[in-house]
């Protein structure tokens, strides 16, 4: 007897656990082994992603650690790695910075809010299982975003890398006082040859040497050259300094209720951005390692990592497409990877904090600059331009808002648009009066096939879409120009509606009322090819009883042999032709 064995419900909730509790000895000395390589990394770019993000550079670490253990946790994906990301970066710069006005301690309190609110943004739409709402970012609004990103960051590190700070909270005033500071000689030669070496040294071996820690080199050689030549006295350099040591404590952060509100707009956006990210990565794990993932489960642990993060004094988080190789490459089998490399993070802040404190800034805003350059998407926006331009339209709008408006407020300037060009498009959809064409089944386009021959007396016109309040009118004034243009006089209309898969009660109406037009006109109106639960609905509304309950014919080929069994013309001419 076959029996089949549910999961229970704590593994349902707590995959990570579940896959630690069937874990094999055999996997441990890859991950331990992983997760020691993966930590190199994880500590400058945690670091360099934090002082993008307006904070600290502790705060980086920080929100590695935690967010790791997590999602350890709750996370579907079994070597998926979670942290600060250079994407979120400016957009926790350009909520929190504005409203801190120059308190630090303000600044991170407002962080940690935003971490929790994006958490509990994330748990909700995963516990509703409307993890499908990140769609709404569509591809073109992504990749507008994602190079106003790297511009934005771009430019906010740049002075880093020159070796003076610029205090600006949007794009054309930080680039004003980047290129002022260049010109009034603030540059710092040492942290620029600091900077540039960095940079050429992660994009090198991310070039040719892909499977090098391009960014471990650039640091260890920076941090080695700045404590040998006390760089930070003899040059002036900015450096990280001394870390604090021990651990992140468990504190909720302390912000006015009008606070809230204002970052709650951006833990929604973050909340979105965050899990379209997650969720290709996540699918792309799976499918390489052979499992499924529930994208409602991803939603839930990025949700429980950006709350925890939040709580443990972080900021919101997301999953690294740039990181999560780094483990998959050194051998990780499971989320022990992200717990060793939390642990040896933890080590270090407990018992080496002074490791670090030679670090020039230069070199992590090296890593970052390196990280945007990653993610900029010029091919792509060259590619919308030459396959379908609204879309580019909409991909410039989205750079556009975001670059000079503000990160929320031009994505969601830019949201808007798209769902009036959704509105748009279902308003004004493609229909089409079709013909017959010597050599081809069926009934065609005629626009495409100028060729074809007409049925004589019969229009057969095709709606491509839905029919509701928006597009009724253009439905009915269609199909009376459809009859006004035929070549013979029309004895009959049928719609082909196969692609009519809803009808609202505006539009319901419209079909009484152009159903009496045409009769008033001595034309009959037919429909092809219309579903059963539409012509239910058609029922339930009262429409049927007006129009008839058999002017239905289930193809377009067989409403025209009907409408030849009832008018006995001359076919020869148009048969034989």
């Amino acid at each position: 007897m076959h029996s089949t064995t549910k999961p229970l419900t704590w593994q349902r909730w707590l995959p990570g656990l579940a896959t630690l509790r069937s874990y094999q000895p055999a996997w441990f000395a890859n991950d331990l082994v992983a997760g020691l390589v993966l930590s190199a990394v994880l500590v400058p770019v945690g670091m360099g992603y934090a002082e993008a993000s307006g904070l600290p550079a502790i705060y980086g670490l920080y929100a590695t650690i935690v967010p790791l253990i997590a999602y350890a946790v709750f996370g579907p994906s079994r070597i998926m790695v979670l942290g600060p990301d250079s994407t979120l970066a400016a957009i926790i710069a350009a909520l929190i910075l504005p409203m801190a006005a120059g308190s630090v301690e303000r600044a991170i309190a407002l962080a940690g809010m935003l971490a929790i609110l994006s958490g509990f943004c994330s748990i909700l739409i995963g516990l509703a299982r409307l993890g499908l709402v990140a769609d709404l970012i569509s591809k073109p609004i992504r990749i507008g975003f994602l190079n106003a990103i790297a511009l934005t960051v771009l430019v906010g590190q740049l002075p880093k890398i020159f070796g003076f700070s610029v205090n600006a909270h949007n794009l054309p005033e930080r680039a004003l006082l980047l290129a002022q500071g260049i010109r009034d000689g603030h540059t710092n030669p040492t942290a620029l040859l600091i900077g540039t070496a960095s940079l050429a040294i992660v994009l090198l071996t991310k070039h040719y040497r892909p499977q090098w820690p391009g960014i471990l080199f650039a640091v260890v050689l920076a941090t080695g050259v700045s404590a040998a030549y006390d760089l930070a006295g003899t040059a002036q350099v900015a450096v990280v300094g001394v870390l604090p040591q021990g651990l992140p404590a468990f504190k909720i952060p302390h912000v006015a209720l009008v606070d809230v509100m204002q970052l709650m707009p951006g833990a929604v956006m973050i909340s979105l951005l965050s899990f379209a990210d997650t969720s290709v990565l996540s699918r792309s794990l799976a499918q390489r390692g052979g499992y499924q993932v529930n994208q409602n489960q991803e939603m839930l642990a990025l949700g429980a990592a950006n709350l925890a993060s939040g709580l443990f004094q972080g900021f919101s988080i997301s999953s690294s497409a740039s990181r999560t190789p780094v483990a998959e490459a050194a051998g990780a089998k499971t989320q022990l990877t992200g717990l060793v490399g939390a642990l040896a993070i933890a080590l270090l802040l407990l018992f080496a904090p002074n490791m670090l404190q030679s670090l020039p800034s230069a070199a992590l805003g090296a890593v970052v600059v390196a990280a945007c350059l990653s993610f900029a998407d010029l091919r792509g926006m060259w590619a919308m331009w030459r396959l379908r331009r609204v879309e580019f339209a909409l991909s410039v709008v989205s750079f556009l808002g975001v670059a000079f408006v503000g990160v929320i407020e031009g994505i969601f300037i830019t949201v808007a648009l798209a769902l009036l060009v959704l509105v748009w498009n279902a308003w004004h959809p493609y229909f089409a009066v079709l013909a017959r064409v010597d050599g081809s089944k069926g009934f065609h386009d005629f626009s495409r096939h100028p060729e074809g021959r007409f049925v004589p007396g019969l229009v057969l016109f095709r709606w491509d879409a839905p029919l509701f309040f928006a597009n009724a009118e253009v439905f009915r004034e269609q199909v009376h120009r459809a009859a006004a243009l035929a070549t013979t006089p029309v004895q009959r209309v049928v719609v082909a509606a196969d692609a009519i898969t809803d009808v609202d009660i505006t539009a319901a109406d419209m079909l009484t009322t152009l159903y009496r037009e045409l009769e008033q006109q001595g034309i009959e109106l037919w429909f092809a090819g219309l579903k059963g639960p539409v012509k239910d609905r058609l029922r339930h509304y009262g429409t049927l009883a007006v129009i008839g309950e058999e002017i239905f014919a289930p193809t377009v080929g067989r409403a025209v042999n009907l409408y030849r069994d009832k008018y006995p013309v001359n076919w020869r001419d148009w048969d034989e032709a």
